[in-house]
């Protein structure tokens, strides 16, 4: 009877050793994959036999089962993380099952680009084909809704930067980014601000900071243009900038703006209406908010563009009448 135990217990070892090396060997193995690479998609809360059968249909060679019991018998199984993940042909079953307990995801990015539009923004995320398309569907409102912002219009609200997202993730989840990047930077600026601006709210810093973005041709005319427009609403002057006209006109511009243009009325034509338009009119980056709120000091109230880039800026009209006639018109001046 001790010798049958003793044949028994030896068995068992030698069976349990022969299972370990068999698992060994089976996790070491290389896989083949369709097309030499193979993109597979993990929800939330799938169990990692539900993770094993989407990695096989998605081209991998693998037994589902297999894999699944190599988590399981190393206490992996429950350390899977959600996302979408790329493999290449000779990845090893061990392999594999760390990239899914580490998180190894797909990467992607997109670059929003200071002075756009929000329309110019939502048509770049809702194209993007690294992003799952849920927005497509909503109205401006129900995006400002679904992200917690609270304002009633979109234009501005989000913050130009380059976005790193898992691939595969919510375009909406792009817009909260973007939404609450903008409001950071936004109130840091508005925070240590310079006093007595006539600007009484983030809101309206974020309105001028979209017109500087959109007039400024070289970074070191910021603060000097910023600080044109806050001369011009200290003294009650109408702020008379071509972009909010051209953004009023929406698609009625055609590339050119006519002297009937600055005559016809809208909410955003600073040539027939005093004061900030209701709305932003483009994505200010962090150096156009930095400006609106810490303009150059100085008593200037025009400028006109060089031609290069630059502007000249002048302290009386008649000083701003010359700059025209030199730059805008040609004529050199005695």
């Amino acid at each position: 009877m001790k010798k049958f135990l003793l044949w028994c217990f030896l068995l068992v070892i030698l069976l349990g050793g022969l299972v370990t090396w068999t698992g060994f060997w089976y996790s070491e193995q290389p896989l083949a994959v369709s097309r030499g690479t193979a993109e597979f998609v993990i929800p939330n809360g799938v169990t990692m036999r539900q993770a094993a059968e989407a990695i096989s249909k998605a081209g991998v060679r693998i037994d589902p089962r297999l894999l699944a019991l190599l988590a399981r018998v190393t206490d992996r199984a429950k350390q899977i993380k959600a996302g979408c993940y790329q493999v290449n042909a000779g990845i090893t079953p061990w392999q594999l099952i760390l990239k899914l307990e580490k998180g190894e995801v797909v990467r992607s990015s997109v670059l929003l680009v200071e002075g756009w539009t929000f329309r110019q923004m939502r048509e770049v995320l809702e194209k993007h084909p690294d992003l799952q398309q849920d927005t497509a569907s909503l109205s401006n409102a129900e995006i400002l809704s679904r992200i917690g912002a609270t304002e009633a219009q979109p234009e501005g609200l989000f913050f130009p930067d380059t976005y790193v997202f898992d691939k595969r993730s919510s375009a909406l989840d792009v817009f909260a980014r973007a939404y609450h990047a903008m409001q950071a930077n936004l109130n840091n600026e508005w925070n240590g601000r310079m006093r007595d601006l006539p600007l009484k709210s983030p809101y309206e810093a974020l309105i001028l900071a979209s017109i500087v973005e959109k007039e400024t041709g070289r970074n070191e005319d910021r603060t000097r243009i910023a600080n044109v427009f806050i001369n011009r609403l200290r003294t009650q002057m109408r702020l008379q900038t071509d972009p909010t006209v051209i953004y009023g006109m929406g698609d009625k511009y055609d590339g050119r703006l006519r002297t009937v243009d600055l005559q016809t009325d809208t909410p955003w034509n600073t040539y027939t209406r005093k004061g900030l338009p209701p709305t932003p009119i483009a994505l200010p980056g962090k150096a156009s908010l930095h400006a609106a709120l810490h303009p150059e000091g100085g008593d200037m109230l025009y400028f006109v563009a060089r031609g290069d880039g630059s502007s000249e800026f002048s302290r009386t009209l008649k000083e701003h009448n010359r700059a025209v006639e030199r730059y805008i018109r040609g004529r050199p001046q005695n």
